[in-house]
């Protein structure tokens, strides 16, 4: 785990914020069990008794790290499903830009959370209300575009289960093999091909970070 000691003066206690990046890293690194108070504190050159200056527990900071997990995760995916797109199709790349773009969607924090939920049923609530919202984005988004009901939430469903499936079995995927796979799996969840202009406009917004 690496986790960078900030720069400080005397008295300097440090922000929440940056309890958090460093809560947040050992949760990536070592799971639910390793994310503890003095760790952390000396992890970060800090002092215990600077955590209680922005939290009043772990418990506290734990549940600012699932904040963090929801705002991102959640929040960018239903952006991307609500985002204007003239078909179907670049609808979907637009979502797709969560399962490139780590600034958007982090797949890491995501395994994460669901592993910890599954060992913590204060959690799983939480969970489950966030896959909701997920679902009612996105089957919402193949409506606007003329999908029936029915199908509309068997193929949201067929793209949640496969990103979940993907991240979790951490296959290391080379980027420019993921996004040569885009344009068919936009036409196996839509059943639809998409157009050359949308995967370009797809790939300007990617090939680079390749």
């Amino acid at each position: 785990m690496t986790i960078q000691k900030p720069e400080k003066t005397h008295g300097w206690r440090g922000s929440a914020d940056l309890w958090v990046d460093a809560a947040y890293q050992m949760l990536l690194d070592g799971g639910i069990d390793a994310v503890k108070i003095q760790p952390l504190a000396r992890a970060l050159g800090l002092s215990r008794t600077s955590f209680y200056w922005h939290f009043t527990d772990r418990d506290a900071l734990l549940d600012a790290i699932v904040d963090r997990w929801e705002a991102k995760n959640t929040g960018n995916l239903v952006a991307r499903c609500e985002a204007p797109a003239e078909t179907i199709c670049a609808a979907v790349f637009n979502l797709f830009d969560c399962w490139i773009d780590e600034g958007l969607f982090d797949a890491r924090l995501d395994l994460a959370i669901r592993n910890w939920a599954q060992n913590d049923s204060a959690l799983q609530p939480r969970v489950a209300q966030a896959d909701k919202r997920r679902l009612t984005a996105m089957v919402a988004m193949f409506s606007r575009h003329g999908e029936s009901t029915g199908m509309a939430e068997t193929r949201a469903k067929t793209m949640i289960y496969t990103q979940v499936g993907y991240y979790s079995m951490q296959l290391g995927e080379p980027l420019s093999d993921r996004l040569d796979r885009m344009p068919p799996y936009v036409e196996v969840f839509t059943g639809k091909c998409p157009s050359a202009e949308e995967i370009a406009i797809f790939n300007a917004r990617h090939r680079s970070a390749g």
